[in-house]
């Protein structure tokens, strides 16, 4: 697990404590839970601007994919 460093103001650690004091949760739990809750409700843009770029090459999938391990 990594660590990081970030700078909040302090309304919002001071809303952190507060629901650190009722869930009685450590407060780095509490960050975890919504930085993992902020990537799920992302994660569907991430890479939505590549969706559907081979469409217009009249390429065969799967003869370029055979084609690009036999040089393995």
């Amino acid at each position: 697990m990594s660590r990081i460093l970030i700078d909040l103001p302090d309304s919002q650690v001071e809303e952190l404590a507060v629901l650190v004091e009722v869930e009685q949760r450590p407060r780095a739990a509490v960050i975890r839970d919504a930085i993992e809750a902020y990537i799920s409700q992302h994660k569907p843009m991430l890479g939505a601007d590549v969706f559907g770029l081979w469409k217009s090459k009249n390429v065969d999938g799967l003869e370029y994919q055979q084609e690009l391990r036999s040089e393995w």
